[in-house]
């Protein structure tokens, strides 16, 4: 799309949106302002003929309590009052009480002279209601009762009975609970009015009065200003488009030379700019410094993202010197790669430090148990043996102090076999294999590699080895189910080198649950930066661990 076009379509979407919206706002204003109008000539109405209802209401009823005669001559075949209204006071809506349901309201005074009851003329409040000033076509001001049912006739039903008539609308409802307003809402024929709406309460009486005018009449102005919108509308926009094409023209021209101008100043020609204007194309070097920022930040936004993923090895160049974003990312791996470093070496550290700790209170509880309880023990086997005169008993005791002492011995060579300070791991595997063997029918077998003089095998690793051989037996013994094991430990110049073998079932390294035995080992290997590769088939379970040797 070349920029006479673009700037067609953004002038002329602009001028479009602007008629748009003050056409939008001008109808919308307009709209607004004949609901106000309608719906305050329409509050007028209603107001001025409830005011006529309640002073008619008011003045009969002064004239009736005046009144010397007594009317109580009604036809009761027509209206028949329950005890409770005739020996009360007031002014009643006696509608529902009429056989033929005609609108009847009464007054009825009661008191120990005797009984009064008249009926109001009806005509004299359907002439009020039906006073058309300012209705228009459609309007009606109506009497809705306490029973939702109409009480004044509709000019729209002639021929019904008022009470015939349920209207239960919204202004209604409203207006009984003292509620007085207006709105737009449908009436009692199911058509969408304007309406307000106030609560009629003298004495006893209770009417909702209500002036309705139908929104189809009000609005017929406000279809002919849409249409009349409309046509100005297409008018102003076709008049919009011509003056945009004449306007590109003037915009468009000397950007069209300012673009084919800096390009042959790019090429290094700043005398001939005219010489290639009919032979260039509009703003492509622009799209062309576009595409090749976008495939600068194409290249720094996946380096972010290999950043983000930790992915820290990820090939990236700056662009150039000026490249401050290319060089801000690159300082931004190398920290992360520094605090990843130290991240782990912390916590190689917490491992090791934690291990050893282990360790070193395991050497204690060892030294405690082989050099304190071990030497009472030895005393009381010699007291026994002088000062316990009676033979059998001195043979039991000598029994049960023996046996303590072997299983002393036993705890203090699991907690820290001694061997591994005096001989180193070779000797100390072999003891504990040869001890293990007599408690097991798994065939073991041990191969010792290390040099047993000059060996560069450390203490650490010389007790991780130790702890990572147990862990593995112990792991074969318990799960393996297997009949033979083998191990080889061997010390090379650089590494040492420990290979576990059996014949047992194997397991799923993908899917198992590896337990704390297995974790345990990883973890002697890791903080020894050494390495582990295991291949766990049923049959062919292999473990080969190696240790680089520390110098």
């Amino acid at each position: 799309m070349n920029i006479k076009t673009l700037i067609l379509i953004i002038i002329n979407s602009l001028i479009a949106l602007v008629i748009a919206l003050l056409s939008f706002s001008s109808y919308q204003q307009f709209s607004n302002v004949l609901n106000d109008r309608i719906l305050l000539q329409l509050n007028s109405i209603k107001t001025l003929k409830q005011n006529q209802i309640e002073h008619l209401l008011k003045s009969e009823w002064e004239r009736f309590e005046t009144a010397e005669w007594t009317f109580s001559n009604i036809d009761t075949s027509q209206l028949k009052l329950p005890d409770s209204i005739k020996n009360s006071n007031g002014i009643y809506d006696l509608t529902a009480y009429n056989r033929a349901k005609k609108t009847t309201i009464g007054f009825i005074s009661s008191s120990k002279r005797g009984r009064k009851i008249k009926i109001l003329d009806y005509n004299k409040i359907k002439k009020i209601l039906l006073e058309r000033t300012g209705m228009g076509d459609s309007g009606e001001s109506y009497l809705v009762g306490e029973d939702f049912r109409m009480r004044s006739q509709s000019r729209f039903y002639p021929n019904k009975i008022p009470y015939s008539l349920t209207v239960k609308t919204k202004g209604v409802t409203n207006a009984f609970k003292e509620i007085n307003g207006r709105g737009v809402f449908k009436d009692y024929r199911g058509i969408e009015v304007y309406s307000v709406y106030s609560l009629i309460k003298v004495g006893n009486l209770k009417m909702v009065i209500l002036s309705e005018i139908d929104v189809d009449e009000v609005t017929i102005p406000l279809k002919e200003l849409r249409q009349r919108l409309i046509v100005l509308t297409l008018a102003i926009f076709l008049l919009a488009v011509m003056l945009s094409l004449f306007l590109t023209r003037i915009i468009t021209n000397p950007i069209k030379n300012m673009q084919k101008s800096l390009r042959i100043m790019a090429e290094g020609d700043y005398n001939q700019t005219n010489e290639f204007i009919k032979n260039s194309k509009e703003i492509k070097e622009m799209f062309d410094a576009l595409a090749s920022l976008k495939a600068s930040l194409q290249g720094a936004v996946k380096f972010s993202d290999d950043i983000g993923k930790m992915n820290l090895h990820s090939d990236f160049k700056p662009k150039s010197s000026n490249d401050l974003l290319g060089k801000s990312l690159l300082a931004m791996r190398d920290k992360l790669i520094e605090f990843r470093n130290n991240e782990e070496n912390s916590r190689l550290l917490s491992k090791k430090m934690l291990v050893n700790g282990m360790e070193n209170e395991r050497r204690r509880l060892s030294k405690e148990l082989h050099d304190g309880i071990g030497p009472y023990l030895t005393s009381l086997k010699h007291y026994i043996e002088n000062r316990v005169t009676n033979e059998e008993k001195k043979a039991e005791m000598k029994k049960i102090v023996d046996e303590t002492i072997s299983e002393i011995r036993l705890m203090s060579n699991d907690l820290m076999p001694a061997s591994i300070d005096d001989f180193g791991i070779g000797v100390t595997l072999t003891n504990f294999i040869e001890n293990l063997q007599k408690s097991t029918t798994v065939t073991i077998t041990y191969e010792d590699l290390t040099q047993q003089e000059n060996s560069n095998i450390t203490n650490h690793q010389a007790i991780n080895l130790f702890r990572i051989s147990q862990e593995l037996i112990n792991n074969s013994l318990k799960h393996a189910k297997a009949n033979n094991i083998r191990i080889t430990l061997s010390e090379f110049d650089e590494f040492i080198s420990l290979f576990y073998f059996d014949d047992g079932i194997g397991f799923d390294i993908n899917t198992v649950k590896l337990g704390l035995g297995i974790i345990n080992i990883k973890e002697r290997v890791e903080i020894c930066n050494g390495t582990i590769t295991i291949n766990a088939t049923p049959g062919n379970t292999t473990f080969e661990i190696e240790l680089p040797i520390e110098l």
